[in-house]
């Protein structure tokens, strides 16, 4: 058997009063979070001292002493959201994500989680001084519940039960495939299957457009003002939904079929940077640049490849990353590397054998064959990193 954390997220139905309750916790969660950073701000430029959650939980506590609007918030909440400060300090030194930032109310995402004192009833969720609260039920939950989140999209909020789940030791597939991400198409697979990309934002782009000028014709924070907007946070989700929806079904087919999956190791947060520069150096093509990156953003690259990751891993498959250097320019057969194999998007012809076929195909089946070069030097030592042409360093 096999222990894997699984999250079932539903959506909640609250009532006018729970609803009210549920959007205090959030705004103190925020300021709790910013009264955290700017207090680890200042000791560090001051004293160049580092604090941790161990160090400002008791001033949380001192907090909740001195207003009784705090006091009513469950203490357990307020605790993990300094936690989760930490995390994210963990991850911005560790490279993964952008120095941590203010919350602010109607632009950050509110949320905050229960690691104890919940309970679940059939259609029914018990919060800590809130009480029950009804969701909407579209599966069935599996495993022991750990903790449980509570997010606003919109105007909706959901429920993430986050449950240790125990399951049988799947037989890894002989299958293997190489993936390569695109924007005109979600992804080739070295097998031959092609999906398409649904273009989510692309959908809705002059519908969103549309309310953006309405927005913008609005006396700012009138009534109307805030309708408008809200429309705008729902048409927005509804596109983040469709889109997660889509690359969930994608992933799960993947996973479910092969055991070796190579992907290119992308690095989609440099690759969508601005190309505005400064003043005194401004950039080149900004209104090409600035389409490439929304239609990169759009495909959707990172949560294909964080799904993908646990999703094998759930398989007992493995995920292998190759140097993208090249692999769309290189001939599968005789292994000529140059730019004019590919002078089109579609199709790729080499101009030293004369092989002809779909360039995001022969992309894949490169991207497959540098897994296996990994993994064949794996099986002698360690899997070595990858050197500057896109070969593996010597020993």
């Amino acid at each position: 058997m096999k222990t894997i954390y699984k999250a079932y997220r539903f959506r909640l139905k609250p009532n006018v009063g729970q609803g009210r309750q549920l959007a205090r916790i959030a705004g103190v969660c925020r300021l709790v979070w910013n009264l955290c950073l700017e207090q680890r701000e200042t000791v560090y430029t001051s004293r160049r001292i580092t604090l941790n959650s161990y160090r400002q939980l008791p001033d949380v506590t001192i907090l909740r002493g001195e207003y009784d609007w705090i006091r009513e918030i469950p203490s357990q909440v307020l605790q993990q959201k300094v936690r989760d400060l930490d995390i994210a300090y963990r991850n911005f030194f560790e490279g993964r994500a952008s120095f941590p930032e203010r919350k602010k109310k109607g632009k950050s995402i509110d949320s905050f989680r229960f690691p104890q004192g919940f309970k679940i009833d059939n259609r029914r969720v018990f919060l800590p001084k809130i009480g029950w609260v009804g969701f909407f039920k579209s599966r069935d939950i599996q495993g022991e519940p750990k903790h449980m989140t509570i997010s606003r999209s919109g105007k909706h909020w959901f429920v993430s039960i986050c449950c240790e789940v125990e399951i049988a030791n799947a037989v890894p597939k002989n299958k293997a495939v190489g993936i390569d991400r695109g924007i005109a198409k979600l992804c080739a697979l070295s097998d031959g299957t092609v999906i398409e990309n649904p273009a989510c934002f692309g959908r809705y782009k002059r519908k969103l457009a549309k309310l953006q000028r309405r927005l913008a014709r609005k006396r700012k924070f009138s009534r109307n003002f805030y309708k408008a907007k809200a429309k705008i946070t729902a048409l927005h989700s509804r596109i983040a939904h469709t889109r997660r929806d889509f690359i969930h079904k994608t992933t799960t087919g993947i996973a479910k079929n092969h055991g070796l999956v190579v992907l290119e190791d992308l690095h989609v947060k440099a690759m969508s940077k601005s190309a505005k520069g400064s003043i005194d150096n401004p950039g080149k093509n900004v209104r090409q640049k600035s389409g490439l990156n929304r239609s990169i953003l759009d495909a959707g690259w990172s949560e294909f490849r964080r799904q993908l990751e646990y999703k094998v891993d759930w398989a007992n498959g493995i995920v292998v990353y190759v140097d993208p250097k090249n692999t769309s320019r290189r001939c599968p057969i005789c292994g000529h590397t140059a730019k004019e194999n590919r002078l089109t998007q579609a199709d790729f012809i080499c101009v030293s054998c004369g092989y002809s076929g779909d360039a995001d195909i022969t992309a894949a089946v490169n991207i497959l064959r540098a897994g296996h070069a990994r993994l064949a030097c794996g099986e002698i030592g360690a899997v070595r990193p990858l050197g500057e042409a896109g070969t593996l360093k010597a020993a």
